[in-house]
């Protein structure tokens, strides 16, 4: 049975339906990727599935539990974690501070000190930087403390919105590197991406959204190799 599974899903912004009934699953342990192009409706799907947006109709199910009607803190209690597009870590507090809000929800102290040296074995800058202000980091230094925020929270399923959004090509092999790391850890990822090809060689599985429908789902080799895909996607 499929980790988390979007059946029908449609989600309006006052009046405008921006998902049109979008159905998609993902089975633990996999990366899966959604491409599209900006307005396709991708972020949408995350915060939705994250509780931050409440859909008109049909379902969300997460490890056999229906999320549709549960607020955003509740759905991070059952195992899901947002790295949101952006960025948006706290820029007038610490490193580890920042860290520390991601754990808001762990009750065992000793459990979040431990989580907290794992996060700092995966990105030893931000052990560097920890009692920095988060708003003096780099860009790439903030989308890994966004991620090790999450990643706080001892996610099953990882969200992460756009992770590779104004990076330099180096530093998107380095994020890219940990995420794969990070699924060989044992958690499951929901990647959204404009960059198709790094996404589609890191995923097992993508899905394009194309206006709030998914008009393609296929494996991650094969979407590589489709013709529209390239065209559309990975420039020819």
């Amino acid at each position: 049975m499929a980790l988390l599974t979007l059946s029908n899903l449609s989600v309006c912004y006052g009046n405008v339906e921006v998902l049109h009934g979008i159905s998609l699953a993902v089975n633990e342990g996999e990366i899966v990727t959604i491409l599209g192009s900006n307005g396709a409706g991708k972020s949408t799907t995350l915060l939705t599935i994250s509780g931050l947006i409440s859909p008109r109709k049909g379902s969300i199910c997460f490890d056999g539990i229906e999320l549709t009607k549960k607020p955003s803190h509740e759905i991070v209690g059952l195992g899901i974690a947002q790295s949101p597009e952006g960025r948006r870590v706290f820029s007038t507090i610490s490193v580890l501070d920042n860290l520390k809000l991601g754990a808001y929800r762990v009750q065992d102290e000793k459990k979040s000190v431990q989580r907290l040296e794992k996060i700092f074995e995966l990105f030893p800058r931000l052990h560097e930087r920890r009692n920095q202000l988060a708003g003096t980091l780099s860009g790439g230094e903030q989308q890994m403390l966004a991620i090790g925020r999450a990643l706080m929270a001892r996610p099953r399923l990882l969200l992460l919105d756009e992770p590779s959004l104004g990076l330099a090509p180096l530093l998107v092999q380095s994020i890219f590197a940990t995420i794969k790391k990070i699924n060989e850890q044992g958690v499951t990822v929901l990647l959204v991406e404009q960059n198709a090809n790094a996404a589609l060689k890191l995923a097992t599985r993508g899905y394009v959204l194309e206006t709030g429908r998914v008009v393609l789902e296929d494996s991650a080799e094969k979407l590589l190799a489709n013709p529209s895909v390239r065209e559309a996607y990975l420039g020819g």
